[in-house]
């Protein structure tokens, strides 16, 4: 599949916007040194305008429109090394993410890395549904060893495809000690650039920050 970057040729909103700004920048700049000429050419003769004063409001005004210069070229490096991130992480599509969020139930088990705290006794997995009901809640063994939930019901039908929440529950002489979202491995379908930031979309069309993945395979 192909990477999808939000860079393109046509103007956006935002390049339109930095493409005013600067236009004023250079109108109003004009417009001051016309105001500068017509000051000097009609001072008091008997009370000239101090030309420190004219100084301190042309560097002031210079200084203004360089920094519009400056962030336009800034916003340009952070562009080009978003598109140079895209081109890295082509690879990352067709391959599976480790990544704490839902994943896409398809009958096929899902693998998750529950990792509870060492001094625990007993886990359980809490798995809900896309609309965030509560669908099953099992013992799984104490440890950060994967563990594959199966998506099978108590009464041994499996569930309906579709996306799954899970939920690490720890306990200590019976006692709740940590409540943890646990890693799932998730198909990476695409790469995108958005606003500057790199996302990838998962199997099943949601959207994360490429820092949350933690591993590949």
């Amino acid at each position: 599949m192909d990477v999808t970057s939000t860079l393109s040729a046509t103007n956006t909103p935002t390049d339109t916007k930095k493409a005013s700004e600067a236009g004023a920048i250079s109108a109003d700049f004009e417009t001051f040194l016309k105001m500068l000429t017509a000051q000097m050419k009609n001072q008091d003769p008997l009370n000239p305008l101090d030309s420190q004063d004219f100084a301190t409001q042309l560097a002031t005004f210079s200084g203004v429109e360089q920094q519009v210069r400056t962030n336009d070229l800034l916003t340009g490096l952070q562009s080009q090394f978003t598109s140079s991130n895209l081109g890295e992480m082509a690879g990352w599509v067709g391959m599976q993410a480790r990544m704490a969020v839902p994943a896409q139930f398809t009958g096929t088990p899902i693998e998750i890395v529950p990792n509870p705290p060492v001094f625990a006794d007993r886990t359980e997995l809490v798995v809900w549904d896309s609309s965030g009901t509560e669908r099953q809640r099992i013992a799984i063994p104490v440890g950060d060893d994967p563990y594959q939930w199966a998506g099978v019901a108590s009464n041994g039908q499996p569930f309906p495809d579709g996306e799954y929440s899970f939920g690490v529950v720890a306990y200590a002489n019976d006692e709740i000690i940590d409540e943890s979202v646990p890693e799932t491995f998730v198909r990476v379908t695409e790469v995108r650039a958005i606003d500057g930031e790199t996302l990838v979309a998962v199997e099943g069309g949601a959207l994360y920050p490429a820092n949350m993945v933690a591993g590949l395979r």
